[in-house]
């Protein structure tokens, strides 16, 4: 694939694997749907990432499983800190729940995270004025 076909998830998804140990990552996933003046949680999942093959076509494919219509994704990413790569599944499920409550406490959070419409686009959350 030629680099100009390449979606912001793909660029990003290489950068960030590239950035750790090559044993890959936790990825924790919120779907959204985006309305005029808010962004609505929908549902959620992590993966275990172990390396680039993955695009953004494939991810939208795992996403159509879910039955959900969505309109973004925002990711999360952790490394286990004791031996690198992906987190074990018990752990993965913690902090899920709690990236969860951090997004439903304030939307600005999913800053913090990786945000990307469905075509794969950066995004950012913006505060709206009250």
């Amino acid at each position: 694939m030629s680099d100009t076909a390449l979606t912001d998830f793909d660029r990003w998804l290489a950068e960030e694997y590239s950035a750790g140990d090559a044993r890959g990552f936790t990825a924790f996933i919120i779907l959204v749907k985006i309305k005029k003046q808010d962004v609505q949680p929908i549902c959620s999942t992590f993966l275990h990432v172990i390396g680039t093959e993955t695009d953004w076509g494939e991810i939208t494919n795992l996403f159509a499983g879910s039955g959900m219509r969505w309109d973004a994704a925002v990711f999360f990413v952790k490394r286990d800190h004791r031996h690198g790569g992906p987190l074990d599944n018990p752990a993965a499920r913690i902090i899920l729940l709690e990236q969860e409550a951090k997004v439903a406490d304030d939307r600005l959070a999913i800053n913090q995270g990786h945000f990307f419409d469905v075509w794969g686009r950066r995004m950012t959350v913006e505060e709206v004025p009250g």
